[in-house]
């Protein structure tokens, strides 16, 4: 895996707050991401165990469910995504992603999100029995049993960071990312107690689930990264997830002109590219939250998760071209 760069933003403000960007949205494969890692890790489990297609689960949104029908394009497996849509939906909506979903050929299977078990289950017996082996990434079809397979990936990137940091004799006081499903959170958290790291790294939640939910997913990706490899959990070690539920404007794929702003300035001055489900409101969550906690004259890193296609659909979306 390449390490992407890190690089320093312009950053206006009155705290000495200096503002720092890992650019994973560079990563050379799908139009990168976060997801390029995740991916990557789901793709080498499938291939450990022997399953000869794949099951992917997301909105039509969705960064994972586009990077993994990549994968499987690529290496000619077959590919089924159910596809859900969000509860002020009446149906998955058409985005740059899911315009790709059909380029690469996966079998999009809509579905109510309350019926996501129900489908995942039909779906596993229909290929089982036209003879296939499936491969679910989430595990089972409640969607837990495979929750600390994609944790490496975020261990290796935060061992980057840190590689980083020494380098340029700098140390983050804060690492700042969206969190989705949580499994880069959990890498990150996963990395800084292996390698004792001193930073507070929050996640800023995009997603409709719930808190509680949220922390026990993340609880057993690390319990379950820890425990394959055999590994020994320090004692207190659930009081480094912080997941930040407040900037998430009602849950995932909402924004408000808040959000829009931030991007339309962060593309202005520094050329980066967000999008309103991920990226954005994560970054303005940030900014939320480096306010509201008094951060004051300290170093912290943005991770940029990606999401260029969604970035696209914000600017067609944009009717009124960000004049005032």
């Amino acid at each position: 895996m390449i390490h992407t760069p890190i690089q320093k933003l312009e950053f206006p403000n009155d705290r000495n707050v200096r503002l720092y960007c890992k650019r994973e949205d560079l990563l050379p494969f799908s139009l990168g991401g976060n997801k390029v890692r995740i991916g990557r890790a789901f793709f080498r489990d499938m291939q450990e165990k022997n399953k000869d297609c794949m099951i992917i689960y997301g909105n039509s949104r969705s960064n994972l469910c586009r990077v993994l029908a990549n994968l499987c394009c690529a290496e000619k497996i077959p590919c089924y995504m159910i596809c859900s849509s969000e509860e002020n939906e009446e149906h998955p909506i058409e985005t740059n992603n899911s315009r790709l979903m059909k380029w690469l050929g996966a079998e999009v299977i809509p579905c109510r999100k309350t019926e996501i078990a129900q489908t995942v289950e039909k779906t596993m017996n229909r290929l089982t029995e036209e003879g296939y082996h499936p491969y679910y990434i989430f595990g089972d079809k409640f969607g837990t049993g495979n929750e600390g397979t994609p944790v490496q990936a975020y261990v290796d990137g935060y061992r980057e960071i840190l590689a980083w940091e020494k380098e340029q004799n700098i140390s983050f006081s804060h690492i700042f990312a969206a969190s989705g499903t949580g499994s880069t959170q959990c890498g990150l958290v996963s990395g800084k107690l292996l390698e004792q790291g001193t930073e507070q790294i929050i996640g800023l939640s995009i997603s409709s689930r719930e808190y509680d939910r949220a922390i026990r997913i993340m609880e057993s990706g690390i319990s379950d990264y820890f425990a394959k490899n055999h590994l020994v959990l320090p004692e207190g070690w659930e009081s480094e997830l912080h997941l930040e539920m407040g900037y998430r404007q009602g849950g995932y794929g909402q924004y408000d002109e808040r959000i829009l702003q931030v991007i339309r300035e962060e593309f202005c001055r520094n050329g980066l590219p967000l999008d309103p489900t991920y990226t954005g409101k994560a970054f303005w969550g940030m900014k939320q939250y480096i306010e509201e906690h008094q951060l004051q004259d300290c170093d912290v890193l943005f991770i940029h998760t990606g999401g260029t296609p969604l970035f696209y659909d914000c600017i067609l979306n944009d009717t009124d071209g960000g004049k005032k």
